[in-house]
């Protein structure tokens, strides 16, 4: 029998990962344009960090995580997601010690036992950033800004900004207790998880997926309504400044987070190209959450992005074309070491260059170039050997030339660089 892989797990492949290097060189080079480090944090750690960071109340706790036990006994979970070790990894080794602010950057698998759908799996990968040390809502409108131009660069449809705020821990319970006394009297008709969250985590109620849910709670009290005065100042600098930067928005007073350690601004973007699971990245501040896991208090702020959903919007316009190749044909007693020689020298000159060391004949040697979509074709027989000369030919043209092959890399630099002729 077969071996095949588990479900919800899915092999990148070679044809699809144009996309990918796409996707993943953006935003290396846009979080590094934007002053960030990059950060490579493990792949599991103690289950406690990510119950005392997601919450033990949420879904990701409760139901989706993939834990085991260590053989000595220690709990550990494969990381749902990135912030809970980024946290982790910036007191354990003092990373505020070298900068008042820290900014940090992360690209890397993650794990959840959710059901499988378009671009969610039970693996998949995430970009993530995370700033510590600062509450000035410029901060949060420059993370807001990079996952904006990442999008855009990325040339992704019919994007949409939506942005709330969730104020101060003081602020949240004040509207929660108002959110409870709208919601008690319908409780009933609530769906299961909304009943048991109205008593554990009563602002999750408001981002419920239920259609019945969110019927319910079309006319509760707005967030918005009960913020401080410093909270409103906050959230008012962020639609300022976004509106500065010419970034459009949309407030959404059901974007909430549901923990204590979040604060003021949360955000998403979304794209109507994916159907009801339609965000692809999501933020906010969580001031609250260094110090939930045992170090001082620290404003941060950060955001995910779901790579798998990326890659099912990028255009097929944002693929450049493939570098071209070069197949070098080498037979004959004295023309296959040859050609095993140039192999060597084109490839520390820096060009894409492979052969198929299964062909015997220039005809087979063709063939095979025509298969890996080959630019040229270097012919390298007895003949050429003795001479100390190639025969580069151009595979769609059909045309040829004769080089020495002391000179193929500068020609085929050239060439394939400098878009020169030299047929």
């Amino acid at each position: 029998m077969k071996i095949r892989s588990i479900k919800g797990i899915k092999d990148i492949l070679p044809d699809q990962m144009p996309k990918w290097n796409i996707v993943e060189h953006a935003a290396h080079k846009l979080a590094k344009c934007y002053g960030f480090s990059e950060i490579r944090i493990p792949t599991f750690e103690q289950t406690q960090l990510y119950a005392r960071s997601i919450g033990e109340s949420t879904d990701v706790v409760e139901k989706e995580m993939y834990t085991f036990q260590d053989r000595d006994g220690t709990s550990l979970t494969l990381r749902p997601e990135g912030t809970a070790g980024v946290v982790r990894a910036y007191l354990e080794h003092n990373l505020s010690t070298q900068f008042s602010m820290r900014k940090l950057y992360y690209i890397g698998p993650m794990f959840r036992h959710e059901r499988p759908q378009a671009g969610r799996f039970r693996q998949f990968h995430q970009f993530g950033v995370e700033v510590f040390g600062t509450e000035d809502p410029y901060m949060d409108v420059e993370v807001i800004s990079l996952l904006w131009q990442y999008f855009t660069d990325l040339q992704l449809p019919e994007l949409t900004l939506y942005i709330n705020s969730i104020g101060t821990p003081e602020d949240r319970q004040l509207y929660i207790s108002q959110l409870q006394a709208f919601a008690k009297p319908q409780l009933q008709n609530f769906c299961e998880n909304c009943q048991r969250r109205f008593h554990t985590n009563p602002l999750r109620i408001l981002d419920c997926k239920v259609p019945r849910c969110n019927s319910l709670t079309e006319e509760a009290p707005k967030l918005l309504e009960t913020l401080s005065p410093a909270s409103l100042e906050h959230f008012t600098h962020v639609q300022n400044s976004l509106s500065l930067l010419t970034i459009p928005y949309t407030i959404h007073h059901r974007l909430v987070r549901g923990l204590d350690y979040y604060s003021q601004t949360t955000f998403e973007i979304t794209s109507s190209h994916l159907g009801a699971q339609n965000t692809i990245g999501a933020g906010g501040r969580y001031d609250g959450l260094v110090k939930n896991l045992g170090g001082p208090p620290t404003p941060a702020i950060g955001f995910a992005v779901g790579l798998e959903r990326v890659n099912l919007l990028v255009p097929d316009a944002v693929l450049s074309q493939p570098f071209p190749m070069v197949v070098v044909a080498g037979f004959g007693d004295q023309g296959r070491p040859a050609g095993l020689k140039l192999l060597t020298r084109l490839r520390q000159a820096g060009i894409i260059v492979d052969a198929d060391f299964r062909a015997n004949s220039l005809k087979a040697h063709l063939r095979s170039a025509d298969k890996l979509g080959a630019l040229a074709t270097i012919i390298v027989g007895d003949d050429e050997a003795q001479k100390e000369v190639v025969i580069i030919r151009n595979m769609k043209e059909k045309n040829q030339l004769e080089v020495p092959i002391s000179l193929v890399p500068e020609k085929l630099n050239s060439w394939i660089h400098q878009n020169s002729n030299i047929f």
